[in-house]
Order: structure tokens, then C-alpha cells, then sequence
């Protein structure tokens, strides 16, 4: 097995000091928080939708849209943002999406998004922080 490296890095006890609880699951455990349980599923203004471990931008607030699924949801990420891989959890294969800079798991990706990408980056709101811009 191949351990991926980052060009953002921490300890697991920096990223537990860092994280809240929900967030370490999410983020470095892999989990998915509850549809519907983040207020930035409904955050409408014009900015930059950040990773919360360690501050890049991730997703630009005119590629998200409304999927009806419980999570926040994007056309494409930034560019260089967001790296995807396998994941074969819960019996099913999946896209993963991840943090380019720090590995983070945000979410998952499927195709079945609107246009023009016909993406949609399915990401827990607990893994982002948002940046205004009006």
C-alpha cells in the first residue's frame, strides 16, 4: 500500500487540537455528517467555500447548486483544488474527493450533476469554511 503525501501536513494530534469532533470523523475519518445538518447547505452569497483543515480555496460560490440531497453540492472545484481517488467502502465504488493540499476528505463525486461538467461534488458542509465575498 502506497501512503499519499500532501504539501500540507499535520500530526493527528494537531489535526484532533484543530478539528472539532464531527470535522476529525468527517475530514480524517472518512465519515459523512447527516443530510442536511450544515447551515452552509443553504449559504446563497457570492464568495469561496475553503477546506476547514487548512484553509484552501476549494470551491467557488457560482459552481454550487441545489441537488436536493442534503449536502452542499458543486458543478467542479478550483483548480488544483480537489484530487479524487477509489473508494470501495460500504460495498459500492465510489469517487472520493479529497483535499489537494492536505488530503482531507470532503466527499464524493458522481456524475450525475447538471451542466456544463454533469459532475456533482457531493461535499459534507463540516469540511468547509466560507469566504465572502460581497
Amino acid at each position: 500500500m502506497t501512503v499519499e503525501t500532501f504539501p500540507f501536513t499535520r500530526t493527528d494530534e494537531e489535526w484532533r487540537r484543530l478539528l472539532t469532533d464531527e470535522q476529525y470523523r468527517v475530514m480524517r475519518g472518512h465519515g459523512t455528517e447527516p443530510p442536511g445538518s450544515c447551515a452552509l447547505l443553504h449559504e446563497k452569497r457570492r464568495g469561496v467555500f475553503h477546506c476547514a483543515g487548512c484553509d484552501a480555496p476549494l470551491f467557488a460560490s457560482h459552481d454550487k447548486f441545489e441537488s436536493g440531497t442534503g449536502w452542499p453540492s458543486f458543478n467542479e472545484p478550483e483548480p488544483g483544488a480537489v484530487e479524487t481517488s477509489v473508494d470501495r467502502s460500504h460495498f459500492m465504488v465510489r469517487t472520493e474527493a479529497h483535499c489537494a493540499r492536505c488530503g482531507s476528505h470532503l466527499g464524493h463525486v458522481f456524475d450525475d450533476g447538471p451542466p456544463p461538467t454533469g459532475l456533482r461534488y457531493c461535499i459534507n458542509g463540516v469540511a468547509l469554511v466560507f469566504h465572502p465575498s460581497d
